[in-house]
């Protein structure tokens, strides 16, 4: 058996049900089962409808996410979860640059990475060459005046450890960001790159070695490994190129709002929906979350 579930924008909360009732019609579908009224909805089907990623592209053009997914073993043991424009909305090393008076020039590179167009560690190490001299004191302005979290991170992580999972975050970013956001959102533990300083200043270099696409991987199998769980118990998500190794690998690995080279090699894209969507395809009803 498969699950259908259909989601859309908490803030617009325009699911229609008569597109739900008329899809699982056409689908065959069993009874829906509302986990959030006019919000996100969910049947069951004996398969895959052939014309899946037909339907999926139309109702994307009316502001609703599609996920198909086999019923068992949808709710995970484990969240694994990257931090820049996933966990939070921004990219720490952008918010940086901008202090610096260099952030279009570091922004259009971490585009052009994140989309798999430039070599991970060589775009790293060239945008991080850039903030060479800032005070180690911008770490904390731009935490407290530039980052804002990823609406429903708190509930997906509180969520989930509610319910006996672990929660870790795995960034090709900064150690100084992914410390104060795991704990504000209470994950379990924390990986990221550590920026060098020297004399209260950054000096435009990373530890090594660099966190990486396979060091997202090796945190996917060196966690679950520890926890005595499988890949299949895990929960993924990310937004860019650098997170394909964990998201693949994954039990469920989730684009959210992804690059359009991410999207083309992942099963799960959630665009319209926020974090609370991986409680959803999980099988939660908004009734379960902790808030």
């Amino acid at each position: 058996m498969f699950v259908v579930t259909l989601l859309c924008a908490p803030s617009e909360r325009t699911l229609d049900p008569a597109l739900v009732d008329s899809l699982r019609n056409a689908w065959g579908g069993g009874d829906a089962v509302w986990l959030s009224v006019d919000e996100a909805a969910e049947f069951a089907v004996a398969q895959t409808p052939s014309n899946a990623a037909e339907v999926w592209q139309s109702l994307q053009e009316s502001g609703v996410d599609l996920v198909i997914q086999p019923a068992e073993g949808r709710r995970k043991r484990m969240l694994l979860a990257d931090m820049d424009s996933t966990m939070i909305r921004q990219e720490c090393i952008d918010e940086l640059a901008a202090e610096a008076g260099v952030g279009a020039r570091v922004a259009d590179i971490t585009a052009r990475a994140m989309n798999g167009e430039l070599d991970f560690e060589a775009a790293l190490d060239e945008r991080v060459g850039l903030l060479a001299g800032l005070p180690e004191t911008i770490i904390d302005h731009v935490l407290d005046t530039r980052i804002t979290l990823m609406p429903g991170g708190y509930e997906l992580v509180q969520t989930m450890k509610a319910n006996g999972g672990h929660a870790a975050l795995v960034s090709g970013g900064f150690t100084a960001f992914t410390a104060r956001i795991a704990a504000t959102l209470g994950f379990d533990e924390h990986r990221a790159n550590t920026l060098l300083t020297e004399g209260g200043k950054l000096t435009g270099k990373v530890a090594r070695p660099i966190l990486g696409r396979e060091a997202k991987l090796e945190a996917l199998d060196g966690i679950t490994a520890r926890l005595g769980i499988g890949r299949e118990d895990v929960i993924a998500v990310g937004d860019g190129m650098n997170d394909l190794l964990m998201l693949a690998n994954a039990g469920t690995g989730v684009a959210l709002h992804g690059k359009p080279a991410l999207q083309a090699k992942c099963n799960v894209r959630i665009n319209h929906g926020d974090l609370t969507a991986l409680l959803f395809i999980q099988g939660y009803a908004r009734q379960d979350f902790v808030t």
